[in-house]
């Protein structure tokens, strides 16, 4: 028996399902971290006292920051799980992208949008 060289169309649909729902859920994370830093949830200093002001300032400066970056790394994330479905549309999704051959189920619903098997990942290193 050969070896299978792209998986079927209804895992391919499965793998869909699985990534349109990580996309839905992080781009409500996402929501929330821009909404954290434009300040549109509501949370401010301006009615806090002022012996408190300046420490909720700084407080808030540090997680503006850690927002910002939260923010980033969720948008890459986005990024990448939207490039799976474009693999999973040209039905090269699942393929490493070094050895040619399929990546484990197990690694892509853990990973989903990885492109690499565990075996290219390890040699990567």
């Amino acid at each position: 028996m050969r070896e299978k060289n792209r998986y079927s169309d209804a895992e391919l649909q499965e793998f869909k399902e699985l990534i349109i729902k990580k996309i839905e859920k992080a781009q409500k994370d996402y929501e929330l971290y821009k909404n954290s830093l434009t300040h549109n949830d509501g949370n401010d200093v301006m009615d806090t006292s002022p012996t408190f002001k300046v420490l909720e300032e700084g407080a808030a400066t540090l997680s503006k920051e850690e927002a910002g970056k939260l923010a980033q790394r969720q948008l890459k994330f986005i990024q990448h799980l939207q490039a799976a479905l474009i693999r999973i549309e040209n039905k090269t999704y699942g393929i490493c992208r070094e050895t040619g051959k399929l990546i484990s189920k197990e690694r892509l619903r853990a990973v989903p949008h990885a492109t690499l098997s565990i075996d290219a990942k390890k040699n990567q290193k």
